[in-house]
């Protein structure tokens, strides 16, 4: 059997002598491995870089083969990371997550979105933002999405300022208040309807509510942190504002 579909390089090892193996995200095939003759060449060395954006043909025997993977450059995101630190680590740090989703699984509205970002990676005033808003689409396509639509206490949707940690939802200011410590905080870029301005803190605030999800419910119950390449984009924005 024999498709052929666009993808993000996320992963790539030696496989034998000349050969390598892929994890490619595909857009209407979702996380695919493939092995890579002559994958370790120096023609093949630039286009199986982290991040990049492929064109990708897979075949096999068997449908439940590895298979073999063509892939031809599309476009080289990974050459924009690597001039500056800060943008290395985001797109490290996304492919790793994206690790996440269960393999040959297609989660084609997450590919747009991740695409999207990735249009933004040398954009350092807008990508960040994005990220955060990535991370709470990969929430929700891994089924443990937050509701930030309304209040969990009122009902209400108006003056929401927090996510309890237990449930995941939104509280308003007025029920989440004398809680303040209890819960994270919920910057308003992330609150549907409105416009504000978005700081720097305000991103890390993001960082901070998708960061405890993300190890809630995927880090933590096998006794792992977050990944590292996450950890060193947070320590980066971060930097920024000190």
């Amino acid at each position: 059997m024999e498709w052929q579909d666009e993808g993000i390089v996320l992963s790539v090892r030696a496989h034998g002598e000349t050969s390598a193996i892929a994890d490619v995200f595909c857009r209407s095939h979702g996380r695919y491995g493939g092995l890579i003759k002559g994958g370790r060449s120096r023609r093949m060395r630039p286009v199986l870089q982290i991040g990049n954006h492929v064109d990708a043909t897979w075949s096999a025997r068997l449908a439940d083969h590895l298979g073999h993977f063509r892939l031809e450059l599309n476009h080289g995101y990974a050459a924009t990371a690597m001039e500056s630190p800060l943008r290395l680590a985001a797109l490290s740090s996304m492919c790793t997550l994206l690790h996440l989703l269960p393999e040959r699984d297609p989660h084609p509205s997450l590919y747009e979105v991740t695409m999207f970002v990735l249009g933004f990676l040398d954009d350092d005033s807008v990508w960040p933002a994005l990220m955060v808003r990535w991370e709470l689409a990969l929430l929700q396509e891994l089924g443990f999405g937050l509701d930030l639509s309304k209040c969990a206490a009122t009902g209400q949707n108006e003056d929401l300022a927090f996510v309890s940690p237990k449930s995941g939802r939104a509280v308003s200011a007025a029920a989440g208040t004398p809680y303040a410590d209890r819960l994270l905080v919920l910057p308003e870029f992330l609150v549907a309807g409105r416009g504000a301005v978005i700081q720097t803190e305000d991103v890390l605030d993001g960082f901070s509510l998708l960061g405890y999800f993300l190890e809630k419910h995927f880090f933590a119950p096998n006794g792992e942190r977050l990944p590292e390449a996450r950890s060193r984009m947070v320590g980066l924005v971060k930097r920024r504002v000190e």
